[in-house]
């Protein structure tokens, strides 16, 4: 149950995006189709959960044993830099319509902060392997949740008629507010 909570936690309720505000870039720049919305959450799917497991391991049994968990931050960078080249070089070469789509966002992965930040909370929460994997999965599938849902919204935002003054991103940040608000009140659930 503890793990079912945590995944539940960490998809919806503590939502990467709507609850802490990271990863917004591709959110906002991403999500205007949802054909990329796709390819970029599961581009994000796969990133954050081989950077964190990788993360985790480099952690407990390199920079732990060696007394050296004060590198975490600068190793966990150069990781998640060096897994994001190799998905970057992977997507090239096995979908070219997808990495024409993604275009600037898929590098931006490296700089994404939501990469960076699960990979952190899984050693500042103390997690085991199994947690980390379930977290490693709840975050980012969370993070493509909302990407295809705000894509959707946006879709529909884009055939119907915005005042000029709302049109682009001013209307899309006011439906992220107000998904935000409304995932908020999921809060006591768990």
């Amino acid at each position: 149950m503890n793990l079912f909570t945590l995944f539940i936690s960490a998809m919806l309720i503590n939502n990467i995006i709507l609850s802490k505000f990271l990863g917004m870039c591709p959110f906002m720049g991403v999500s205007t189709k949802m054909d990329s919305a796709v390819g970029m959450g599961l581009a994000v799917i796969f990133v954050i959960f081989g950077a964190s497991i990788l993360s985790w391991l480099l952690y407990y049994f390199v920079l732990v044993p060696l007394g050296l968990e004060y590198m975490e931050l600068i190793c966990f960078i150069l990781l998640i830099a060096a897994f994001v080249q190799f998905v970057e070089m992977f997507i090239k070469k096995t979908s070219p319509a997808l990495y024409k789509q993604l275009g600037i966002y898929l590098p931006l992965i490296t700089t994404n902060c939501a990469v960076l930040y699960v990979a952190m909370d899984n050693i500042t929460q103390e997690y085991n392997l199994i947690e980390t994997i379930v977290n490693s999965i709840a975050v980012p599938a969370g993070f493509m949740l909302m990407l295809c849902i705000f894509a959707t919204m946006r879709e529909r935002l884009n055939a119907n008629d915005v005042p000029k003054a709302f049109q682009g991103n001013p209307i899309a940040f006011v439906v992220a507010a107000i998904m935000a608000i409304a995932f908020s009140s999921l809060a006591g659930l768990v």
